[in-house]
């Protein structure tokens, strides 16, 4: 028997025990997030890192409306895409750490996890580099006959990069089964949104290659599972692609390596208050899905799990020096 969503404020019409999964999924985020700021300030992390602290309900809500045969195109901020694909945090933590039971066997850092099998091409440490990638990947299906579908995420700063007009361009002519999800947190590595784009949408920039484009609250997991999942469906029906532009802000700096922050503490203790973890914790317990206890226990669990991630990352060997050129080509 269908459930009746009527008084859930319009939530998806999916099991309770899927909200709670949700839930899970966004600490789990928030910790392996937190736990690297600890690591590197032991001085464990030999890279940089970009933390996604503050943007947990994109990734979520977006990989929720994943299939098994999908495939997605991450960024320099990828960890959240990552663990809402179902990677191993552990295999995450080892690589960021660059030891040798990472994803790439600890030749690509924190900018680099990819896992094939999952659908992950990987995340990109060019501003726009996944988007092309993106595109290939949806032509390929599209010539194979397949109905996966590409998500493709990436930040507002990438939108005034060559590489995103020409693949939107494309998208549409061939009209691919790509789902393009903008993160616009506001501010790119130096400077605000506001101050280098000269619409004030991305999603409006839709318009351009007649597909369709729509503003989404990022920090809202049901109201991006409900775009994207409508923007997937759309897409498996060979009707081409969409543009979300989802709205969120990253708490912290643009890298764990930066040191002056040019954003305004005032702007940051605002978007603090939309904490999309609290948001959401409030709104299982306002629905009943969720007890004070229940979600105590998943809390504790999340911190079990990225404990164990990290030791299993400590405890992992540096690469040997001999493997050095292997795996560099496919």
């Amino acid at each position: 028997m269908k459930r009746d969503t009527t008084l859930r404020g319009g939530s998806p019409d999916l099991p309770p025990d899927t909200f709670l999964e949700w839930y899970r999924q966004m600490c789990s985020i928030r910790a392996f997030e937190l736990a690297i700021v600890s690591l590197n300030q032991a001085g464990l992390i030999p890279g940089t890192a970009h933390l996604y602290i503050g943007m947990e309900a994109i990734a979520v809500g977006a990989c929720a409306a994943m299939k098994g045969e999908d495939f997605l195109t991450s960024t320099h901020r990828g960890h959240g895409h990552a663990i809402a694909r179902g990677l191993d945090p552990g295999r995450m933590m080892a690589e960021v750490l660059g030891r040798s039971d990472g994803y790439c066997r600890g030749k690509g850092g924190s900018m680099h996890i990819t896992d094939i099998s999952l659908g992950m091409l990987g995340a990109d440490g060019i501003v726009g580099g996944g988007i092309p990638v993106a595109i290939g990947a949806g032509l390929g299906t599209r010539l194979k006959g397949g109905r996966s579908v590409v998500f493709c995420f990436f930040g507002e700063g990438a939108c005034n990069q060559g590489s995103f007009h020409e693949s939107l361009n494309m998208a549409a002519i061939y009209r691919l089964p790509v789902v393009f999800i903008c993160e616009n947190n506001l501010w790119a590595l130096s400077g605000a949104f506001a101050e280098m784009s000269a619409v004030g949408s991305i999603a409006d920039r839709a318009a351009s290659y007649e597909m369709p484009g729509e503003k989404v609250d990022g920090n809202d997991v049901e109201a991006v599972f409900t775009a994207v999942d409508k923007a997937a469906s759309r897409a498996r029906q060979g009707r081409g692609s969409t543009l979300l532009e989802c709205m969120s802000y990253r708490w912290e700096g643009h890298s764990i390596f930066t040191r002056v922050e040019i954003r305004p503490q005032q702007e940051i203790e605002e978007w603090k208050q939309k904490d999309p973890i609290e948001r959401y914790r409030g709104r299982l317990l306002k629905l009943g899905i969720a007890t004070p206890s229940l979600l105590q226990r998943i809390d504790l669990e999340v911190a079990a799990a990225v404990d164990s991630a990290v030791n299993f990352a400590k405890n992992s060997p540096p690469p040997d020096r001999a493997t050095a050129f292997e795996d560099v080509y496919s």
